[in-house]
Parts: C-alpha cells; sequence; structure tokens
C-alpha cells in the first residue's frame, strides 16, 4: 500500500479503491492497488528459464568462480575440452560440471 505525497490521504489514487479499516482518522478507508496486466509494462518481462549450454570463455570462467586465466590452464592441461567456432572458445556447462563432480572431496 502506498500513499504519494503529493494526494491528500482522503483521495483515492488512479487505479486504486478504498478498502475499509477500522480506526485514523481518514474516514476509516485506505487506497489499494488494483493489478491489472495492462498497467505496468516492468512487469510483463519474458522469465527464460533457459540458459545457454555454451559458455564463453569469460562466461564460464564466472560459473567456475576462476579467471579467464585459470580456465585456459584447466584446458591447456586437458582438464576441460573447449568447443572451438573460429577463433571463439567456449566452454559446455555439462563439462564444466563433470569437472566440478569428479574434483569433489571430503576431509576425514
Amino acid at each position: 500500500m502506498r500513499v504519494p505525497k503529493s494526494k491528500s490521504k482522503d483521495s483515492v489514487i488512479a487505479g486504486e479503491q478504498a478498502r475499509p479499516v477500522s480506526g485514523g482518522d481518514n474516514g476509516g478507508t485506505l487506497p489499494i492497488k488494483i493489478e491489472d496486466n495492462q498497467g505496468d509494462r516492468a512487469g510483463q518481462k519474458i522469465n527464460n528459464p533457459l540458459r545457454p549450454r555454451l559458455l564463453s570463455l569469460s562466461a564460464a570462467a564466472v560459473y567456475m568462480g576462476r579467471t579467464v586465466w585459470g580456465m585456459r590452464e584447466l584446458y591447456w592441461a586437458n582438464k576441460i575440452p573447449m568447443v572451438r567456432d573460429g577463433k571463439k572458445i567456449f566452454f559446455d556447462v555439462k563439462d564444466l560440471d563433470a569437472y566440478i563432480e569428479r574434483n569433489k572431496s571430503t576431509y576425514l
């Protein structure tokens, strides 16, 4: 609930309805916002839960929590395979996850 500073407490904001409340000095009503699907454009963004399968070198470094140079060292040591598209270097998310699983250890 919000009451804009430019309007008085007793007026009803456009697109809102008054709701009865107990007590208060505004006649027993407070403005409440009516939600509609056509009002706010910010709420209409498409939520795409799919993530890309191939990550760039810098994105893979962020995903792994390493530096870009550290990712190159993993590739040069043949610990993680990479996909080349011309000069661009990509890493498969499944390969990164497999590397993480292979290198998990517990302290006994």
